[in-house]
């Protein structure tokens, strides 16, 4: 930062309509950032939300100081300044409030400390009090002061400027080498000042100085005086340790979110079967059921929910078949999916039909630590009679195939899990012939944009010649993946495919 004593030529003013043109791009810009700053300022829990409007008040702070100092610069050197002085010092109120008027839309500063439910410490002053200057005469032990300078320091003209040895006494202790180290290097090693520090006002305000600043020199090359600049950039660095807390608080969350995310995949695949081909049956006589399943995830949240699918070769020979869907994302909904495939798994196999099941799973989730909602449907097939037994609580029917043609089969009474104590859950039985193809999902994959809105459903059942003619059960899920993975769902879902052995 070069002297003003050692200036070749005398500054020239810019052009004025460059100015101007200047603090109005300024000015517009402000105001696009502040409406950017208000709509981002709509969830203090949100940490990337906070973040945003983090950046937005730094950015609306620098802006605004931009737009006073461009109104300085309109203005000009005020009356009574000499040329030679540094342009932070900018006279009497009288002076500063003409600069103000000269940009009356960026003089109004957003204090940062106020968006996040801080109390925010009062203004030095002005904008442009929030810059001061200085010099200290080595030879006659003078010291000058701007008028900014006192309200920075909170010092009453009346005590008058302090000298360098002076100053250590208002600056933070921890700060005070900072602050000796500038001074020493500038009047010993003529090096130029660049530093920040804290101070304590008189008022008790703890404020920080950005100083910047060079040594004057005498005709021998020796340090005659020491000039700078001083300027209160507490607010400043205020709103950038917002910006760098609220970024720290953003980063954590997205680390929780990936690691919750990696916690939830483990457990479901821990979890879901992945079936892909043949259920057989403990004896022998009935053809097994070529079964497949796939789970697709929801386009809208990264984090898994708690949607399951299952089919096992029961003891007697029967064969379940159960997909569900609880409410939720991540590791509680996976964790509590787990819970209660787990139970149906275990009264599956101890004989207990649909119908009771369902009550169970009902007065379980009911109970459990983590309240939810669930859907579900739990089919047993008996592969003698060829008969399929089912309850379902409030969950889409199956769809059967059969000759090219689906449709979804009468649902018996059930609610959802969880809704009510003491829910009903009816039973239904459906004849099953060779070659029949059963489809069981959960509604994420067929939910349409309204609650009659049964698009999705008729969009499956127009896959009927394509799934019929498939030579398998993966087959068959290979097109429903087709037709519906790549949509924007709101909800994970997923899909099972049963066929009947010829």
């Amino acid at each position: 930062m070069p002297s003003h004593l050692f200036a070749d030529r005398p500054a020239q003013p810019p052009e004025p309509g460059a100015v101007d043109a200047l603090i109005s791009q300024t000015r517009r810009l402000r105001g696009e950032v502040d409406a950017v700053r208000r709509d981002a300022a709509t969830n203090d829990d949100d940490p990337q939300q906070r973040w945003q409007r983090a950046l937005c008040d730094l950015a609306v702070h620098q802006l605004d100081d931009l737009g006073a100092h461009l109104g300085q610069l309109r203005v000009g050197v005020p009356e009574g300044i000499a040329p030679g002085t540094d342009t932070g010092d900018v006279g009497t109120d009288a002076e500063v409030d003409a600069v103000l008027d000269a940009a009356p839309d960026t003089a109004l500063a957003i204090d940062p400390g106020t968006a996040y439910g801080e109390a925010a410490p009062a203004r030095t002053g002005s904008l442009l009090s929030r810059v001061g200057s200085a010099e200290w005469n080595l030879l006659t032990d003078e010291v000058s002061w701007s008028e900014e300078l006192f309200q920075i320091f909170g010092r009453d003209r009346e005590n008058g400027p302090m000298s360098l040895d002076e100053m250590p006494s208002m600056v933070f202790v921890e700060d005070q080498p900072v602050l000796q180290a500038m001074v020493t290097d500038c009047l010993i090693d003529g090096k130029p000042i660049d530093g920040e520090f804290r101070i304590v006002r008189t008022d008790g305000r703890v404020r920080t100085v950005h100083m910047t600043g060079e040594p004057v020199l005498d005709a021998d090359g020796c340090t005659a005086s020491m000039w700078a600049v001083l300027r209160d950039v507490s607010e400043l660095r205020r709103s950038q340790r917002a910006v760098r807390e609220s970024r720290d608080s953003l980063e954590r969350s997205r680390q929780i979110e990936r690691t919750e995310r990696r916690v939830a995949v483990e457990l479901q695949e821990a979890v879901l079967p992945p079936w892909r081909g043949s259920l057989r049956f403990a004896h022998d006589g009935p053809a097994p059921l070529d079964v497949a399943a796939h789970y697709l995830p929801a386009a809208s949240t990264g984090l898994i929910g708690g949607d399951w699918y299952d089919a096992l070769a029961l003891p007697d020979g029967d064969a379940l078949l159960t997909v569900g869907d609880l409410t939720g994302h991540g590791v509680a909904a996976t964790s509590s999916m787990a819970m209660l495939l787990g139970a149906l798994r275990g009264m599956a196999v101890a004989g207990i039909r649909p119908g009771a099941l369902m009550g169970h799973l009902n007065q379980l989730l009911e109970t459990s630590v983590q309240p939810a909602l669930g859907s579900a449907m739990c089919c047993r097939y008996d592969p003698v009679a060829q008969s399929l037994t089912w309850a379902q609580a409030g969950h889409p029917a199956p769809l059967l195939f059969r000759d090219g043609t689906g449709y979804a089969l009468r649902r018996p009474e059930g609610v959802l899990l969880g809704a009510t104590a003491g829910g009903r859950y009816g039973e239904t039985e459906t004849q099953l012939f060779a070659g029949d193809l059963l489809v069981l999902h959960t509604d994420g994959l067929t939910r349409g944009s309204g609650v009659h809105d049964d698009t999705g459903t008729r969009r499956l059942l127009a896959l009927g010649p394509r799934l019929t003619a498939a030579r398998d059960a993966q087959e068959c899920v290979r097109a429903v993946v087709e037709e519906f993975g790549e949509e924007q769902r709101e909800d994970d879902a997923c899909v099972m495919v049963v066929q009947v052995g010829r």
